[in-house]
């Protein structure tokens, strides 16, 4: 297992990261304003997944499929792109469960919810490339097996994360709350969060591999 002083360096960083505003924290915010609390968690918690999924990849040597064979990048990609346009449109035709924004998409279970969370990140590829970047940098060969080195780091990533976005999501849900109040516009946190979904998607798309 890596040292102390491995460890401490790789938790300073992914403070550093996880605390600098992304798609991932734009998205478990948009979805405790709309659906609270509890939403944002598991919204969270299915990105967290997808982080270990992406630890695993990278250890079994598959995340590094994307750089010798670029044809692979690009189905993920356009895949993720599809995937979250479909997501955008479903909330958008969704219908109200009240005449209140705190009681919009009230109907979406806590499974679907989870695995919109994982899908987003695993069908993005830039998250692959990300850890296959930074992991290797804090594991070492003679340290144990490569595998459990890289799910450690995903464990403690995952960790400063839950931390880090769990203040957003309390202060998401807070708004949430606030929104109660304009019941003139009921969709309006529903129009966010298809915003949010529309904007990921026009980032994955446009946006450079590198």
């Amino acid at each position: 297992m890596p040292d102390i002083s491995t460890i401490a360096l790789f938790a300073a960083a992914s403070l550093v990261l996880t605390a600098t505003p992304g798609p991932d924290m734009l998205l478990i915010a948009s979805r405790s304003v709309s659906q609270g609390r509890a939403a944002g968690f598991l919204t969270y918690a299915g990105i967290a997944l997808g982080t270990y999924g992406h630890a695993l990849a990278a250890a079994l040597g598959l995340s590094q499929l994307f750089l010798t064979v670029p044809i692979a990048y690009e189905i993920v990609r356009w895949a993720g792109c599809a995937y979250l346009l479909y997501l955008a449109l479903k909330t958008i035709r969704a219908d109200a469960a009240g005449g209140s924004p705190i009681s919009t998409l009230k109907r979406l279970s806590g499974r679907r919810i989870f695995a919109e969370g994982l899908l987003t990140n695993i069908l993005n590829p830039k998250m692959a490339l990300f850890v296959l970047a930074l992991f290797p940098q804090f594991v070492k060969p003679d340290s144990g097996s490569m595998v459990l080195q890289m799910l450690l780091l995903a464990t403690i990533l995952n960790g400063i994360g839950l931390v880090v976005n769990g203040s957003v999501i309390l202060a998401g849900s807070h708004i949430r709350r606030r929104l109660s109040g304009f019941s003139r516009f009921p969709k309006l946190p529903q129009y966010l969060l298809a915003g949010v979904f529309a904007g990921l998607a026009c980032r994955l798309a446009l946006g450079a591999r590198n």
